[in-house]
């Protein structure tokens, strides 16, 4: 299921397999929540080479519903993507006003904001859901506790989520199951978690609950101890990350698979990715410049049209803007997860991260 084939220090280069294919670790998932990554096509996911995305079973559920993607013949055909998919538990939701309602022993009650029905997740529906969505990694419910959290509330959040763990079903064949550490920015709750998930035989590890308002040296701290305590067989995937400096930190540090909305919210607002840092293209500095966006990128907006065009039109905030910055970065992410790979495999991940530290921080 997961085979590391080389390593430099804490980072390694894997391989994965699913259901639907194998794809090279370390790599970063573009956030289709709803099934559908923000403003892209999925010919264009496959242009840019995205071999996995992630997407959220309680959005799916509550829309379009089960009905319809089984009557699809699930997610993949559903959506027309063909690749690898993870969804989420809908977790994270529990920081999400709209959504959440209350935890009890036994799950997560949530409300849906369409109709303000209620429905309890527990850690086996949240299973249920997510097999009938036809995923090829499901990951499993836990309890997301906001940051700021006090310890009491951080601990509680780390006992029901191992309670939830023990729940979870496991053994199918056709869907791997992810678990999922928490634990806060507590040291004594991040080691009880990952020794807590460690015990149970899940196909890989999730490491939920950061990246949302801590500093990032807590971050970095927090997956470094949890990585210290997980599995080394198995592969590690911390949730939400998606910038490229905190990539490079956490793969030197053990993790093998990110996602993020990073690459596609900043496409969105005006910014792009290249390989010599941030260019936001709202700047009129750019108004009648000529240069390609990234003179190092081949993807369809780079070898088509100029920084001045770019800013033409997310200044008039036209569509097209939005689209062809967010085809960009996820072009670049795919790219700058390459070369990760392949600087891993000829052990100079040390010194790209200085390379990179000069453009992004």
């Amino acid at each position: 299921m997961f085979k590391i084939e080389a390593q430099d220090s804490k980072a390694r280069v894997g391989v994965l397999k699913t259901a639907h294919g194998e794809i090279q670790t370390p790599f970063f998932m573009p956030v289709a929540t709803k099934a559908t990554v923000k403003t892209l096509s999925p010919q264009e996911l496959r242009e840019c080479d995205v071999k996995a995305i992630i997407s959220n079973s309680l959005h799916l559920f509550l829309r379009p519903g089960l009905d319809v993607l089984e009557a699809h013949g699930g997610l993949h055909e559903f959506m027309g993507f063909n690749g690898i998919i993870f969804t989420d538990s809908g977790g994270f939701q529990m920081i999400r006003e709209g959504f959440f309602i209350g935890v009890k022993e036994e799950g997560i009650v949530f409300k849906s904001p369409y109709d303000g029905k209620r429905y309890l997740f527990t850690p086996e529906f949240s299973k249920e859901v997510q097999r009938r969505i036809g995923s090829d990694v499901a990951m499993m419910l836990d309890f997301c506790s906001e940051y700021p959290a006090d310890y009491e509330t951080a601990k509680r959040a780390t006992v029901l989520t191992s309670l939830w763990a023990r729940k979870f079903p496991l053994g199918d064949d056709r869907q791997l199951s992810f678990g999922i550490v928490q634990g806060g920015t507590y040291e004594d709750l991040r080691r009880k978690s990952a020794e807590d998930l460690s015990s149970i035989e899940f196909d890989g590890y999730g490491i939920g609950g950061l990246s949302i308002g801590e500093p990032k040296s807590v971050m970095h701290k927090m997956v470094s101890i949890v990585n210290s305590i997980l599995p080394e067989e198995k592969p590690r995937y911390l949730m939400g990350v998606g910038s490229p400096m905190d990539i490079i930190k956490s793969v030197m540090e053990g993790v093998d698979v990110f996602d993020s909305v990073y690459p596609t919210r900043n496409g969105r607002h005006g910014t792009a990715l290249t390989w010599k840092g941030r260019v936001n293209l709202k700047k009129s500095e750019y108004r009648n410049d000529h240069r390609t966006l990234d003179e190092d990128c081949s993807c369809y907006t780079c070898e088509n049209f100029t920084r001045a065009y770019l800013y033409h039109l997310i200044k008039e905030r036209e569509i097209l803007g939005m689209r062809l910055l967010t085809l960009h970065n996820i072009c670049f992410m795919q790219e700058f997860m390459e070369r990760i790979r392949e600087e891993i495999n000829q052990g100079n991940i040390e010194k790209f991260r200085k390379g990179m530290e000069r453009y992004y921080r």
